[in-house]
Protein backbone atom coordinates (compact mmCIF):
# COMPACT_ATOMS: atom_id res chain seq x y z
CA UNK A 1 0.00 0.00 0.00
CA UNK A 2 1.13 3.57 -0.52
CA UNK A 3 0.11 6.54 1.55
CA UNK A 4 2.38 9.55 1.80
CA UNK A 5 1.10 12.01 4.41
CA UNK A 6 3.00 14.79 2.63
CA UNK A 7 1.52 14.10 -0.80
CA UNK A 8 -1.88 13.14 -2.26
CA UNK A 9 -3.03 9.55 -2.15
CA UNK A 10 -1.77 8.15 -5.45
CA UNK A 11 -2.42 4.45 -5.32
CA UNK A 12 -6.14 3.69 -5.35
CA UNK A 13 -6.01 0.27 -6.62
CA UNK A 14 -7.70 -2.94 -5.62
CA UNK A 15 -10.95 -4.17 -7.14
CA UNK A 16 -13.57 -5.71 -4.86
CA UNK A 17 -13.65 -8.55 -3.90
CA UNK A 18 9.70 -24.92 -0.06
CA UNK A 19 11.99 -25.32 2.59
CA UNK A 20 12.85 -22.14 4.42
CA UNK A 21 16.20 -21.32 6.00
CA UNK A 22 15.85 -18.44 8.47
CA UNK A 23 18.81 -16.15 9.04
CA UNK A 24 20.66 -16.16 12.32
CA UNK A 25 19.94 -13.37 14.76
CA UNK A 26 22.50 -10.54 14.69
CA UNK A 27 25.39 -11.22 17.05
CA UNK A 28 24.97 -8.00 19.04
CA UNK A 29 21.51 -8.92 20.26
CA UNK A 30 21.41 -12.67 19.76
CA UNK A 31 20.48 -13.29 23.38
CA UNK A 32 17.46 -11.02 23.07
CA UNK A 33 15.79 -13.24 20.54
CA UNK A 34 15.04 -16.45 22.37
CA UNK A 35 11.50 -15.90 21.25
CA UNK A 36 12.64 -16.50 17.71
CA UNK A 37 14.51 -19.62 18.78
CA UNK A 38 11.42 -20.99 20.50
CA UNK A 39 9.15 -20.23 17.56
CA UNK A 40 11.54 -21.76 15.04
CA UNK A 41 11.85 -24.88 17.14
CA UNK A 42 8.08 -25.14 17.31
CA UNK A 43 7.76 -24.53 13.60
CA UNK A 44 10.03 -27.46 12.94
CA UNK A 45 7.51 -29.66 14.69
CA UNK A 46 4.67 -28.83 12.32
CA UNK A 47 1.20 -27.46 12.98
CA UNK A 48 -0.53 -28.20 16.23
CA UNK A 49 -3.64 -27.45 18.16
CA UNK A 50 -4.64 -23.90 18.92
CA UNK A 51 -3.92 -22.83 22.45
CA UNK A 52 -6.18 -20.35 24.23
CA UNK A 53 -4.77 -16.92 24.94
CA UNK A 54 -5.03 -14.61 27.89
CA UNK A 55 -5.90 -10.96 27.51
CA UNK A 56 -2.19 -10.17 27.66
CA UNK A 57 -0.44 -12.76 25.53
CA UNK A 58 -1.31 -15.50 23.10
CA UNK A 59 0.35 -18.83 23.81
CA UNK A 60 2.53 -19.94 20.89
CA UNK A 61 1.03 -23.02 19.21
CA UNK A 62 3.17 -25.57 17.42
CA UNK A 63 3.81 -24.29 13.91
CA UNK A 64 3.00 -20.63 14.67
CA UNK A 65 4.56 -17.95 12.43
CA UNK A 66 8.19 -17.28 13.28
CA UNK A 67 8.40 -13.67 12.07
CA UNK A 68 6.30 -10.85 13.49
CA UNK A 69 6.84 -7.27 12.42
CA UNK A 70 6.01 -4.08 10.61
CA UNK A 71 6.61 -2.10 7.43
CA UNK A 72 8.68 0.96 8.29
CA UNK A 73 7.61 3.07 5.35
CA UNK A 74 8.91 6.36 4.00
CA UNK A 75 11.56 5.34 1.51
CA UNK A 76 8.88 4.93 -1.18
CA UNK A 77 7.31 8.40 -0.66
CA UNK A 78 7.14 10.87 -3.57
CA UNK A 79 7.42 8.04 -6.11
CA UNK A 80 6.90 10.19 -9.20
CA UNK A 81 9.35 12.90 -8.23
CA UNK A 82 12.68 12.30 -9.94
CA UNK A 83 14.11 15.21 -7.98
CA UNK A 84 12.87 14.09 -4.58
CA UNK A 85 15.20 15.10 -1.75
CA UNK A 86 16.09 12.75 1.04
CA UNK A 87 14.83 14.03 4.37
CA UNK A 88 12.38 16.37 2.67
CA UNK A 89 10.34 14.22 0.28
CA UNK A 90 11.23 10.70 1.44
CA UNK A 91 12.93 9.15 4.44
CA UNK A 92 14.26 5.82 5.69
CA UNK A 93 13.75 4.69 9.28
CA UNK A 94 16.47 4.83 11.87
CA UNK A 95 17.10 2.88 15.05
CA UNK A 96 14.90 5.23 17.06
CA UNK A 97 11.90 4.58 14.80
CA UNK A 98 12.45 0.82 14.99
CA UNK A 99 13.16 0.74 18.73
CA UNK A 100 9.58 0.45 20.07
CA UNK A 101 8.88 -2.48 17.76
CA UNK A 102 12.13 -4.22 18.69
CA UNK A 103 11.27 -3.68 22.35
CA UNK A 104 7.84 -5.23 21.75
CA UNK A 105 9.52 -8.40 20.46
CA UNK A 106 9.05 -7.87 16.73
CA UNK A 107 11.80 -9.50 14.71
CA UNK A 108 11.22 -8.39 11.11
CA UNK A 109 11.02 -5.05 9.32
CA UNK A 110 9.89 -4.66 5.73
CA UNK A 111 11.73 -1.69 4.23
CA UNK A 112 10.10 -0.11 1.15
CA UNK A 113 12.35 1.62 -1.38
CA UNK A 114 12.03 2.86 -4.95
CA UNK A 115 13.82 1.12 -7.80
CA UNK A 116 14.51 4.44 -9.60
CA UNK A 117 16.44 5.76 -6.60
CA UNK A 118 18.65 2.76 -5.98
CA UNK A 119 19.21 2.23 -9.75
CA UNK A 120 18.29 5.36 -11.72
CA UNK A 121 18.86 3.79 -15.16
CA UNK A 122 18.17 0.27 -16.42
CA UNK A 123 21.05 -2.16 -16.04
CA UNK A 124 23.32 0.57 -14.67
CA UNK A 125 25.37 0.55 -11.52
CA UNK A 126 23.55 1.16 -8.26
CA UNK A 127 23.47 4.78 -7.16
CA UNK A 128 26.49 5.28 -4.88
CA UNK A 129 24.68 7.91 -2.83
CA UNK A 130 21.47 5.90 -2.38
CA UNK A 131 23.39 2.67 -1.79
CA UNK A 132 25.39 4.33 0.99
CA UNK A 133 22.16 5.69 2.45
CA UNK A 134 20.59 2.23 2.33
CA UNK A 135 23.67 0.64 3.92
CA UNK A 136 23.52 3.15 6.76
CA UNK A 137 19.81 2.44 7.24
CA UNK A 138 20.43 -1.31 7.40
CA UNK A 139 23.26 -0.79 9.87
CA UNK A 140 20.87 1.25 11.99
CA UNK A 141 18.41 -1.66 11.94
CA UNK A 142 21.04 -4.16 13.07
CA UNK A 143 18.97 -5.06 16.14
CA UNK A 144 16.26 -6.47 13.86
CA UNK A 145 16.89 -10.15 12.99
CA UNK A 146 15.35 -9.88 9.51
CA UNK A 147 15.02 -6.84 7.22
CA UNK A 148 13.17 -7.23 3.93
CA UNK A 149 14.23 -5.02 1.04
CA UNK A 150 10.93 -4.23 -0.69
CA UNK A 151 11.14 -2.80 -4.22
CA UNK A 152 7.96 -0.73 -3.93
CA UNK A 153 7.27 -0.19 -7.64
CA UNK A 154 4.04 -2.05 -8.47
CA UNK A 155 5.64 -3.82 -11.42
CA UNK A 156 6.88 -0.71 -13.22
CA UNK A 157 10.05 1.32 -13.74
CA UNK A 158 9.77 5.06 -14.40
CA UNK A 159 6.00 4.51 -14.85
CA UNK A 160 6.55 1.93 -17.63
CA UNK A 161 4.97 -1.43 -16.74
CA UNK A 162 7.18 -4.47 -16.95
CA UNK A 163 6.32 -7.09 -19.55
CA UNK A 164 7.27 -10.70 -20.19
CA UNK A 165 9.96 -9.75 -22.68
CA UNK A 166 13.72 -9.81 -22.71
CA UNK A 167 14.01 -6.12 -21.90
CA UNK A 168 11.93 -6.28 -18.71
CA UNK A 169 13.42 -9.60 -17.66
CA UNK A 170 16.95 -8.27 -18.03
CA UNK A 171 16.12 -5.06 -16.17
CA UNK A 172 14.63 -6.70 -13.09
CA UNK A 173 17.20 -9.49 -13.02
CA UNK A 174 20.02 -6.94 -13.25
CA UNK A 175 18.66 -4.89 -10.35
CA UNK A 176 18.43 -7.91 -8.10
CA UNK A 177 21.75 -9.37 -9.24
CA UNK A 178 23.44 -6.16 -8.10
CA UNK A 179 21.54 -6.04 -4.81
CA UNK A 180 22.29 -9.71 -4.20
CA UNK A 181 26.01 -9.16 -4.78
CA UNK A 182 25.93 -6.31 -2.31
CA UNK A 183 24.02 -8.12 0.43
CA UNK A 184 24.59 -11.84 -0.07
CA UNK A 185 26.94 -11.98 2.91
CA UNK A 186 24.24 -10.51 5.17
CA UNK A 187 21.78 -13.38 5.69
CA UNK A 188 19.56 -11.20 7.88
CA UNK A 189 18.53 -9.29 4.74
CA UNK A 190 15.70 -10.76 2.65
CA UNK A 191 14.82 -9.86 -0.91
CA UNK A 192 11.24 -8.79 -1.73
CA UNK A 193 11.20 -9.00 -5.53
CA UNK A 194 8.45 -6.47 -6.20
CA UNK A 195 5.64 -4.85 -4.26
CA UNK A 196 2.18 -5.62 -5.67
CA UNK A 197 2.78 -6.04 -9.41
CA UNK A 198 -0.18 -4.74 -11.41
CA UNK A 199 -1.07 -4.18 -15.08
CA UNK A 200 0.32 -7.54 -16.14
CA UNK A 201 -0.87 -11.11 -16.47
CA UNK A 202 0.10 -13.55 -13.74
CA UNK A 203 1.80 -15.78 -16.30
CA UNK A 204 3.92 -12.85 -17.47
CA UNK A 205 4.93 -12.10 -13.91
CA UNK A 206 5.84 -15.74 -13.33
CA UNK A 207 8.37 -15.54 -16.17
CA UNK A 208 9.93 -12.42 -14.68
CA UNK A 209 10.03 -13.96 -11.22
CA UNK A 210 11.72 -17.11 -12.52
CA UNK A 211 14.49 -15.20 -14.30
CA UNK A 212 15.02 -12.80 -11.40
CA UNK A 213 15.33 -15.56 -8.81
CA UNK A 214 17.77 -17.37 -11.10
CA UNK A 215 19.87 -14.19 -11.33
CA UNK A 216 19.92 -13.82 -7.55
CA UNK A 217 20.97 -17.42 -7.01
CA UNK A 218 23.57 -17.06 -9.74
CA UNK A 219 25.49 -14.71 -7.44
CA UNK A 220 25.73 -17.38 -4.75
CA UNK A 221 23.29 -15.52 -2.50
CA UNK A 222 21.23 -17.75 -0.20
CA UNK A 223 19.10 -14.98 1.32
CA UNK A 224 15.38 -15.50 1.78
CA UNK A 225 13.38 -14.35 -1.28
CA UNK A 226 9.75 -13.21 -1.13
CA UNK A 227 7.83 -13.80 -4.35
CA UNK A 228 4.46 -12.02 -4.86
CA UNK A 229 1.65 -12.52 -7.33
CA UNK A 230 -0.07 -9.90 -9.48
CA UNK A 231 -3.28 -7.96 -8.79
CA UNK A 232 -1.80 -6.47 -5.64
CA UNK A 233 -0.93 -10.04 -4.56
CA UNK A 234 -4.17 -10.28 -2.58
CA UNK A 235 -4.85 -13.41 -0.57
CA UNK A 236 -8.59 -12.96 -1.11
CA UNK A 237 -8.21 -12.98 -4.91
CA UNK A 238 -5.37 -15.51 -5.21
CA UNK A 239 -7.60 -18.16 -6.80
CA UNK A 240 -9.51 -15.80 -9.12
CA UNK A 241 -8.92 -15.67 -12.86
CA UNK A 242 -8.86 -19.29 -14.00
CA UNK A 243 -5.73 -20.11 -15.96
CA UNK A 244 -4.56 -16.51 -15.47
CA UNK A 245 -4.88 -16.60 -11.68
CA UNK A 246 -1.98 -16.29 -9.30
CA UNK A 247 -2.83 -19.78 -8.08
CA UNK A 248 -2.30 -21.33 -11.52
CA UNK A 249 0.60 -19.14 -12.61
CA UNK A 250 2.64 -19.67 -9.44
CA UNK A 251 1.93 -23.39 -9.15
CA UNK A 252 5.17 -25.30 -9.54
CA UNK A 253 7.38 -22.31 -8.75
CA UNK A 254 10.84 -23.38 -7.66
CA UNK A 255 13.78 -21.52 -6.17
CA UNK A 256 17.18 -23.09 -6.96
CA UNK A 257 18.30 -21.98 -3.50
CA UNK A 258 15.31 -23.51 -1.72
CA UNK A 259 14.79 -20.44 0.49
CA UNK A 260 11.66 -18.54 -0.54
CA UNK A 261 8.12 -17.71 0.49
CA UNK A 262 5.07 -16.55 -1.44
CA UNK A 263 4.20 -13.00 -0.40
CA UNK A 264 0.55 -12.05 -0.12
CA UNK A 265 -1.28 -8.97 1.19
CA UNK A 266 -4.71 -8.68 2.77
CA UNK A 267 -6.57 -5.61 4.00
CA UNK A 268 -9.74 -5.82 6.04
CA UNK A 269 -11.81 -2.99 4.57
CA UNK A 270 -14.86 -3.66 2.41
CA UNK A 271 -13.10 -4.30 -0.91
CA UNK A 272 -9.74 -5.51 0.46
CA UNK A 273 -8.20 -2.35 -0.97
CA UNK A 274 -6.66 -0.72 2.09
CA UNK A 275 -8.62 2.43 1.32
CA UNK A 276 -9.66 3.38 4.83
CA UNK A 277 -10.43 2.58 8.43
CA UNK A 278 -13.69 0.68 7.86
CA UNK A 279 -13.58 -3.08 8.15
CA UNK A 280 -15.46 -6.31 7.59
CA UNK A 281 -16.41 -8.53 10.49
CA UNK A 282 -14.25 -11.27 11.97
CA UNK A 283 -15.79 -14.08 9.95
CA UNK A 284 -15.22 -12.34 6.61
CA UNK A 285 -11.67 -11.39 7.58
CA UNK A 286 -10.85 -15.04 8.19
CA UNK A 287 -12.70 -16.28 5.12
CA UNK A 288 -10.57 -14.04 2.91
CA UNK A 289 -7.52 -16.05 3.92
CA UNK A 290 -8.84 -19.60 3.64
CA UNK A 291 -8.45 -20.43 -0.06
CA UNK A 292 -4.97 -18.97 -0.35
CA UNK A 293 -3.93 -20.82 2.80
CA UNK A 294 -5.23 -24.10 1.41
CA UNK A 295 -3.33 -23.41 -1.82
CA UNK A 296 -0.08 -22.85 0.07
CA UNK A 297 -0.53 -26.08 1.95
CA UNK A 298 -1.47 -28.13 -1.12
CA UNK A 299 1.59 -26.85 -2.99
CA UNK A 300 3.97 -27.23 -0.03
CA UNK A 301 4.82 -23.51 0.02
CA UNK A 302 5.42 -21.09 2.85
CA UNK A 303 3.50 -17.80 2.82
CA UNK A 304 4.40 -14.38 4.17
CA UNK A 305 1.70 -11.76 4.81
CA UNK A 306 3.68 -8.70 3.78
CA UNK A 307 0.91 -6.12 4.25
CA UNK A 308 -2.31 -6.00 6.23
CA UNK A 309 -4.10 -3.32 8.23
CA UNK A 310 -7.41 -2.25 9.66
CA UNK A 311 -8.87 0.64 11.60
CA UNK A 312 -9.15 0.99 15.37
CA UNK A 313 -12.88 0.56 15.97
CA UNK A 314 -14.06 -2.29 18.20
CA UNK A 315 -15.18 -4.31 15.19
CA UNK A 316 -11.89 -3.70 13.39
CA UNK A 317 -9.86 -4.80 16.38
CA UNK A 318 -11.98 -7.94 16.67
CA UNK A 319 -11.47 -8.66 12.95
CA UNK A 320 -7.74 -8.11 13.35
CA UNK A 321 -7.71 -10.53 16.26
CA UNK A 322 -9.48 -13.08 14.07
CA UNK A 323 -6.94 -12.65 11.27
CA UNK A 324 -3.98 -12.98 13.62
CA UNK A 325 -5.49 -16.05 15.27
CA UNK A 326 -5.97 -17.61 11.83
CA UNK A 327 -2.30 -17.02 10.97
CA UNK A 328 -1.26 -18.51 14.29
CA UNK A 329 -3.24 -21.69 13.76
CA UNK A 330 -1.95 -22.02 10.20
CA UNK A 331 1.70 -21.36 10.92
CA UNK A 332 2.67 -24.54 9.12
CA UNK A 333 2.35 -22.45 5.98
CA UNK A 334 2.36 -18.82 7.22
CA UNK A 335 5.93 -18.07 8.24
CA UNK A 336 5.36 -14.46 9.25
CA UNK A 337 3.68 -11.09 8.87
CA UNK A 338 4.39 -7.37 8.66
CA UNK A 339 1.74 -4.76 9.44
CA UNK A 340 1.31 -1.80 7.06
CA UNK A 341 2.63 0.54 8.39
CA UNK A 342 4.71 2.70 10.70
CA UNK A 343 7.45 5.24 10.24
CA UNK A 344 8.42 8.81 11.05
CA UNK A 345 6.04 10.67 8.72
CA UNK A 346 2.70 8.91 9.11
CA UNK A 347 1.06 11.25 11.56
CA UNK A 348 -2.58 10.43 12.26
CA UNK A 349 -3.07 7.96 9.40
CA UNK A 350 -5.64 5.32 10.37
CA UNK A 351 -3.17 2.46 9.88
CA UNK A 352 -0.17 4.07 11.57
CA UNK A 353 1.11 2.08 14.56
CA UNK A 354 4.17 4.25 15.28
CA UNK A 355 3.80 4.99 19.00
CA UNK A 356 2.77 8.51 19.87
CA UNK A 357 5.07 10.34 22.27
CA UNK A 358 2.10 11.38 24.38
CA UNK A 359 -0.37 8.48 24.20
CA UNK A 360 1.91 5.50 23.51
CA UNK A 361 0.72 2.48 21.53
CA UNK A 362 -1.97 2.75 18.90
CA UNK A 363 -5.00 0.50 19.54
CA UNK A 364 -4.05 -2.00 16.82
CA UNK A 365 -0.68 -2.60 18.47
CA UNK A 366 -2.39 -4.01 21.55
CA UNK A 367 -3.83 -6.80 19.37
CA UNK A 368 -0.56 -7.41 17.52
CA UNK A 369 1.37 -7.70 20.77
CA UNK A 370 -0.66 -10.75 21.75
CA UNK A 371 0.55 -12.60 18.66
CA UNK A 372 4.23 -11.77 18.86
CA UNK A 373 5.71 -15.18 19.51
CA UNK A 374 8.15 -14.26 22.26
CA UNK A 375 9.60 -11.60 24.51
CA UNK A 376 12.91 -9.80 23.85
CA UNK A 377 14.40 -10.49 27.27
CA UNK A 378 14.71 -14.31 27.09
CA UNK A 379 18.02 -16.01 26.68
CA UNK A 380 18.21 -18.90 24.18
CA UNK A 381 19.95 -18.23 20.85
CA UNK A 382 18.06 -18.61 17.59
CA UNK A 383 18.93 -21.73 15.60
CA UNK A 384 20.31 -21.16 12.13
CA UNK A 385 17.92 -23.59 10.50
CA UNK A 386 14.42 -24.69 11.33
CA UNK A 387 14.06 -27.55 8.89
Amino acid sequence: MYHDPHFPMIERRRPAAAPFVPPPAPRRRRARWAALGLALALAAGGAGAWQAFSKDKVAVPHGAPVYWGVNLAGGEFAPDDDNAEYGKNYIYPDAKIAAPFVAAGMNVVRLPLRWERIQPWPQAMLSPIESKRLDETLDGLSDVPLVILDIHNFGAFHKEPLRADAKSADMLADLWRRLALRYKDRPNIAFGLMNEPVDMDAREWRQLADSTVAAIRGTGARNLILVPGVSWTGAHSWMQGGAGSNAEAMKGFRDPGGNFAIEMHQYLDGDSGGHGADCVDRRVAIDRMRDATDWLRENHYRGFLGEFATGSSAQCLDSLDGLMGFLNTNGDVWMGWTWWAAGPWWGDAWNNIQPDDKTGDRPQMAVLRRYIGGRPDTAAPAPESAR
